[in-house]
């Protein structure tokens, strides 16, 4: 794909893992973002205040370069705002139905279109478990408002395909939904352990394999309603710890926050002939929500 860097920057809402505006998780889009300084992309995506905005420039080493922000920092990789991004641009027809390359920071990842759902590749699971991190149990349980002593059926562990987040298993949607975290607690935590953040899940539930809730604050995301890089960790660990044996899985988040935000991720797992995960993708479906003027961002410095 070839980008004209001298076409005026679009900006453009999008909702990623959702078939409606009322579900899902938003994402700004920036498409023709070449000109744009690193400085400028900051502050557009502080002023949009959304979990994270994909800057779309021109690549010498895939179809796109894509750069993420959140309202704070920028990030390496991120599934929702790659599912949006992707969707923009297949809908704008300004990439063939199939596959195209991503780059990112961290360089290439492999991109796929079907059935009017964006997939993103992610890599095999890591695990470091709670001892070998230096946390306690209770440190976690204290960061989620929940008691010191408090019991978990599976300990918690770090698991990243790419970037890592606490998968921590609760027994109920009551537990999940009921929630106080500390924002500050969780943050360092996160910012120790090298996190994104603490993905919270329940397996007792219907229609789905989990349903979840993702806390990041060290990003500046106080809670998020998708996220396909976190869920990509956690089918990992429901096939490798909990022992649930099959490749597709379908992961629920946005249900139990205090404003919902239903999201569906689909996580698909890549197994060698002994059952091991060799890697996998993560994705669902992407809708454009609105386009926005950038005029009042004051785009080039």
């Amino acid at each position: 794909m070839t980008f004209d860097i001298h076409n005026t920057p679009e900006l453009y809402i999008m909702k990623a893992f959702a078939n409606s505006p009322n579900g899902g998780n938003a994402a700004g889009v920036v498409l023709y973002a070449d000109r744009i300084p690193r400085d400028r992309k900051q502050k557009i995506a502080a002023t949009l205040g959304l979990s994270e905005t994909a800057f779309v420039s021109a690549s010498e080493l895939g179809d796109v370069k894509v750069e993420f922000f959140t309202p704070v920092r920028q990030i390496p990789h991120c599934g929702h705002a790659t599912v949006a991004t992707f969707s923009l641009l297949w809908q704008k027809g300004l990439l063939p139905n199939g596959s195209a390359i991503k780059e990112s920071i961290e360089g290439t990842r492999q991109i796929s279109f079907e059935n009017n759902k964006v997939y993103q590749a992610q890599l095999a699971p890591s695990y470091t478990s709670l001892a070998e991190a230096g946390v306690e149990p209770g440190e976690v349980a204290l960061a989620l408002g929940l008691p010191a002593d408090f019991i978990f059926e599976h300990m918690p562990v770090v698991a990243s395909t790419g970037v890592a987040f606490l998968l921590v298993q609760v027994q109920d949607i009551p537990t999940v939904g009921g929630l106080q975290p500390s924002q500050e607690q969780i943050k360092s935590i996160s910012e120790r352990l090298g996190l994104v953040g603490f993905y919270v899940f329940t397996i007792a539930i219907a229609g789905a394999d989990a349903t979840t809730r993702m806390f990041a604050p060290s990003y500046g995301i106080a809670e998020e309603s998708a996220t396909g890089m976190a869920a990509g960790p956690l089918a990992c660990y429901l096939h490798d710890f909990l022992k649930i044996d099959k490749a597709d899985f379908l992961i629920h988040q946005g249900y139990l926050m205090d404003h919902p935000s239903p999201s569906q991720i689909e996580v698909q797992l890549e197994l060698d002939e002994q059952g091991a995960i060799t890697g996998l993708r993560a994705g669902g479906a992407g809708i454009i929500v609105k386009q926005l003027e950038l005029g009042e961002f004051r785009v080039y410095a």
